[in-house]
């Protein structure tokens, strides 16, 4: 019996089990708080995964409730992604229900793909899932893991290649079909991914400041790698090779040779320091979150190429120093393991917002995000290193024996040809031109040296008193030996430019004194072939050493060059930054110096443009001494524009401080002008051309901002805070200012944000400050500008992504509005208007480096006049065209460069005929009416136009190629202004007749009217010479041959017949010769009047389809 009961248990058990696992499973969620009459199961539920397919629940509910069918789908990337959803309420108590649902599940689980099901979900599990759930009115609806009793059954999925397909929707079109066919077997891969880096490839200048190359690293698209990535953070393997070459070592405690910060701002693995002795520091963050450094007394070589090989394993540093053949290596071990992540923050090469950076450069740097034990980074692969080496090598030994001769001067030894460092030439001594024979060559200057510089030893020669009285330094002497030489340089036949080795080591000679204003014009002499061969390499380490120095322009050329990518150099904007963000900085401190007579605000005058030249005043012109005159008599705006042109220099007017301020005063001290009072209380305040004096300007600022100046009320806030020492209401009136549209209001708004100085908001709110400084760039705020485009740089701002091109664009904005480019492109155009075509050609050159539109313009321009070749002008007109805002008269002869080109081949035809048509584009939108005109001159030819010209003009894709022509030369016309006849009127004017001619001839009467008309014009051409004919003969002579014989008044009868018959007959004749006359002039004046109806109908007609 035990038996029996053991076996019908174990049956019931199995039976259970089996109907468990091929059924459904409830699960009471809250059994203590589950009423015993509710139940929910699956009465039946499909196997796979089928769309329509259906689902049968039963339920019974002790009260209100609410039901659902649910199907949740897991994939690699997502789990529990919801795709089908069916809800529903019942209110019958205690009754058992059998409820239907359909389920309609998304097409990229349940077909397969093809033209209209293209994204299929790679799925993992399906299942289909239901729940009960209590309701009551007002109370929260249930979900899945709220509800009381719920239940599932996992779906057998159905590999993508075995599903459907989904019955069409619609008809592709045959292309779209044919390009699907072509691409819908094609197996996507994951771009190649490489944990080698090369952080730098080309050479960085390193001034020793805060500016440096901005890097950050991103996780792997591939999943394994971003694995091992994450698993090494806490166990790191990662391999660093540095090349660095140092001038001098750290001029203060630290400086950075590669450094880590995280979103934190913090510093992190990896951190590499230079003393002021030449080792090394090296930091790292432990897992622990502790940091923890140490030093390498390396004593790092100066002028020499060191490599710095940086390995960490675990809680392990290695660093290995190498030059000259010679490697050192280095170990230290961490109390615990190192904690690294790349991907957090970014890395900076160089000097950054907290720490300055090395003097010197930065060779390649290869980075190993998973560490090697065999390097590869060679020197060799950057040619332009060993020559950078070299001539670093040489310009010391130029500065040495400078600096002897200029001691030898100072201490008052006679600089002569028997000096003790001067080696006579024997033959010299044999002529007995020198009374001492007992000289040795002992010091620096040998006779060899003598020669190889001769250039700068004559320069020195004849400069030995102004060095014997302190007035000429080393870098003076470079800036006149600069000077001289481009006097000269460019002083060769002009219709080949030739530059000598002699000009060439001139230059050279200037840049290792410290001029590097000689470093940039050998770059760009060695870059463009400008009267010398092309030489990339050593434009390359010109460029350089410019920017090494410091030098403004060569710094803007450097950044210039990575920004745009050309002359050998790699678009890179992280170094493009780094230069600019150096320039930039600089500028900042230049515009609060802008008064200054070595700064001037860039005037954009194109030598091209006769308007332009023609805007220029002179303090000796007729209008310049109309404006003071108006000025004098009391005329503010006069008074307002003296005082402005003077300040700045305007308009070809000299600058004059004390001349403005007193013109701006005169003009404020009529309390009429809020912006006249706003600009002298702020030379008040600032001292300039007048007595420093807070309490007028405070007076004055007032009664402007009453007056409704906006940017008095940036000078109040200025004035409180400052003066005052009122942040609360120097922020309430910065407050003001920016709401109203002050850019200066809107920056300071930004620093008390940054400095929490407002006691009312009493912390630092960087998002805030990036907001008002990002606002106030966009007015064109130079300081504001800087900050904004630095926190784009590093995107460490929450909600501020990186955005490097960005940033490059608002810097170099900056850079162009920079004073002292500003006073060289003055001087130019001074050259210029003087006549001086040479000089003006060599500074709007080195301006034209920096990138600045205007100077490549009138670079181009002077090319042709100068007669300098046409690659000259091409070089220059293509350079402006790769900005950002090129000038249209570059972009039209770019386009009729390539237009009229000669190609060898059709298919070179069509490759310039269509970059014609995009430089003809892009003047026409930016406003030129010649490249609107040359736009439908191509059109006619048979081109197609770009798209964004028909968006410009509001073309449609249904507008045919007159209506297209039409709109473009409409809207030429509206650009061309109000002159009489353009060339854009007049062809819209035969367009437009072309039409409307075509339209006359689509209708048979006006098409008669047409050729009536033509025949009307012959009519005339035949009938008016007839009529002039006709009345120039003599009728008076007609008449005396008809008339009787006389003679002297007396009438003569003649009685013989013959006569009278004779006399009879010609009568008859000539009275049918004036009766035909009569007649053809009625004849032709009837012609000619119906010759001018039918004209004047023809007109009247074609004037009707014009309008």
């Amino acid at each position: 019996m035990n038996v029996f009961h053991v076996i019908i248990f174990g049956q019931i058990f199995t039976a259970s089990a089996l109907m468990g696992q091929c059924a459904s499973q409830v699960i009471s969620a809250h059994s203590s708080e589950t009423p015993p009459d509710n139940f929910i199961g699956f009465d039946a539920v499909p196997d796979k995964v089928v769309d329509g397919s259906v689902v049968r629940v039963r339920y019974q509910c002790s009260g209100q409730c609410q039901l659902a069918v649910e199907v949740v789908v897991s994939t690699l990337q997502k789990t529990d992604l919801m795709v089908f959803r069916r809800k529903w309420k019942s209110s019958r108590l205690r009754d058992y229900r059998i409820h239907q649902v359909l389920l309609r599940l998304p097409p990229s689980i349940s077909y397969q793909r093809d033209f209209f099901n293209r994204n299929i979900l790679d799925t993992q599990n399906v299942t289909v899932r239901g729940w009960l759930g209590s309701f009551k009115n007002g109370s929260e609806l249930s979900t899945y893991h709220s509800s009381m009793l719920r239940i599932y059954k996992a779906l057998q999925i159905i590999p993508p290649s075995e599903r459907p397909s989904k019955p069409p929707t619609g008809c592709p079109s045959w292309s779209a079909q044919l390009m699907w066919q072509m691409t819908s077997h094609r197996i996507h891969q994951c771009p190649h991914e490489s944990d080698i880096i090369d952080m730098l490839k080309f050479p960085l200048a390193s001034t020793g400041e805060r500016f440096g190359v901005i890097r950050r690293f991103q996780p792997f698209i591939d999943r394994a790698l971003e694995r091992t990535r994450r698993h090494a953070v806490t166990q790191p393997s990662v391999t660093l090779s540095v090349w660095i070459y140092l001038l001098k070592w750290c001029q203060k405690k630290l400086c950075g040779i590669i450094h880590h910060v995280n979103r934190k701002n913090l510093y992190d693995t990896v951190l590499m320091q230079l003393t002021n002795t030449g080792n090394i520091i090296i930091q790292a963050r432990k897992i622990t979150g502790e940091d923890e450094a140490f030093q390498v007394q390396a004593m790092l070589p100066l002028l020499k190429w060191i490599r710095l090989d940086y390995y960490i394993q675990n809680s392990e540093v290695l660093l290995e120093t190498t030059w000259d053949g010679q490697t050192q290596k280095h170990l230290y071990k961490f109390q615990d393991s190192i904690h690294y992540d790349d991907t957090d923050g970014y890395f900076v090469i160089g000097g950054g917002s907290y720490l300055q950076g090395i003097r010197g450069y930065f060779g390649p740097i290869r980075y190993y995000r998973f560490g090697t034990k065999q390097i590869k980074n060679q020197l060799h692969s950057m040619p332009t290193l060993n020559e950078l080496q070299r001539i670093h090598q040489e310009c010391q030994e130029i500065r040495a024996f400078t600096k002897a001769f200029m001691q030898e001067v100072n201490e008052n030894y006679l600089l002569s040809p028997v000096s003790r460092d001067v080696c006579t030439p024997d033959f010299l001594r044999l002529l007995g031109q020198f009374a001492s024979k007992e000289k040795t060559c002992t010091q620096t200057w040998t006779f060899e040296t003598q020669i190889k510089y001769s250039t700068l030893f004559q320069l020195l020669l004849r400069k030995e008193v102004e060095i014997r009285t302190g007035s000429l330094n080393l870098k003076d002497l470079g800036s006149v030996l600069f000077e001289e030489t481009v006097g000269t340089m460019f002083s060769v036949d002009k219709a080949q430019m030739k530059i000598t080795s002699q000009s060439m080591a001139a230059l050279q000679e200037s840049s290792c004194l410290g001029n590097h204003r000689a470093s940039l014009l050998l770059a760009t002499i060695h870059l463009s072939g400008l009267g010398h061969s092309v030489n990339h390499e050593q434009g390359h380490v010109y460029s350089l050493i410019g920017a090494l120095g410091d030098d403004r322009f060569a710094l803007m050329h450097a950044g210039y060059k990575h920004l745009m990518g050309i002359d050998g150099f790699p678009k890179d904007l992280e170094m493009a930054y780094s230069y600019y963000s150096n320039i930039g900085t600089q500028t900042c401190i230049d515009s609060s110096r802008i008064y200054e007579n070595k700064q001037h605000s860039t005037e954009h005058i194109y030598l091209n443009n006769e308007e332009d030249l023609n805007r220029l005043t002179h303090e000796t012109k007729d209008d310049f001494q109309y404006l003071k005159f108006q000025a004098e008599r009391g005329d503010i705006e006069s008074q307002k524009r003296m005082g402005t042109m003077l300040y700045w220099g305007q308009n070809g007017v000299s600058k004059d401080i004390v001349s403005a301020a007193k013109w701006i005063e005169r003009s404020a001290m009529q309390m009429k002008d809020p912006s006249a009072m706003y600009d002298y209380s702020i030379l008040l305040m600032k001292g300039q051309g007048v007595k420093r004096n807070y309490t007028r300007a405070f007076r004055l600022l007032r009664k402007a901002a009453a007056m409704g100046s906006i940017n008095a009320l940036n000078g109040l806030g200025w004035y409180h805070g400052t003066v005052l020492k009122d942040h609360k209401n120097a922020a309430k009136y910065f407050e003001q200012a920016a709401l109203n549209g002050s850019d200066d209001g809107m920056f300071n708004l930004g620093i008390y944000h940054l400095s929490g100085m407002n006691p009312d908001r009493p912390w630092r709110n960087e998002s805030a400050a990036f907001e008002q400084f990002l606002n106030a760039s966009r007015f064109g705020h130079v300081t504001a500008s800087v900050e904004a485009a630095r926190y784009l740089s590093m995107g460490s701002l929450e909600g501020v992504s990186q955005d490097m091109k960005r940033a490059v664009i608002l810097l170099k904005k900056v850079c162009e509005r920079n004073g002292h480019l500003g006073f060289m492109i003055r001087e130019a155009l001074q050259a210029y208007l003087q006549g001086s075509w040479q000089e003006a050609f060599v500074k709007y050159l080195l301006a034209a480096q920096t990138g600045l539109v205007l100077a490549q313009s009138n670079v181009a321009h002077l090319c042709e006049e100068l007669n300098l070749g046409y690659e000259c002008q091409w070089r220059y007109h293509n350079y402006s065209i790769l900005n950002y805002d090129p000038h249209p008269f570059a972009l039209l002869k770019m386009g009729d460069y390539y237009y009229y080109h000669s190609p060898g081949t059709q298919e070179d035809s069509l490759s310039l005929a269509e970059q014609a048509i995009s430089m003809y584009s892009r003047a026409a939108l930016a406003g030129s009416p010649q490249g609107m005109y040359n736009l439908v001159v191509l059109a006619q030819e048979g081109h197609s136009l770009p798209r964004s010209i028909l968006r410009f003009i509001n073309v449609s894709h249904h507008d045919d190629l007159d209506m297209v022509m039409e709109k473009i030369l409409k809207r030429c016309v509206d650009m061309e202004g109000e002159e009489a006849v353009t060339p854009c009127s007049l062809a819209l004017l035969g367009l437009q007749m072309g039409k409307a001619l075509r339209r006359m001839t689509q209708n048979g009467a006006q098409l008669l009217l047409a050729y009536a008309s033509l025949l009307s014009v012959l009519i005339f051409a035949v009938v008016v010479p007839l009529q002039s004919s006709l009345g120039n003969r003599n009728p008076t002579n007609a008449r005396a041959r008809t008339s009787p014989g006389s003679y002297n008044g007396v009438v003569v009868n003649r009685e013989q017949d013959g006569i009278m018959g004779r006399t009879y007959r010609g009568a008859w004749n000539l009275r049918l010769t004036m009766n035909g006359e009569q007649w053809l002039r009625q004849i032709s004046d009837l012609a000619v009047t119906a010759s001018g109806v039918c004209l004047c109908a023809f007109w009247t007609t074609l004037l009707y389809h014009l309008l």
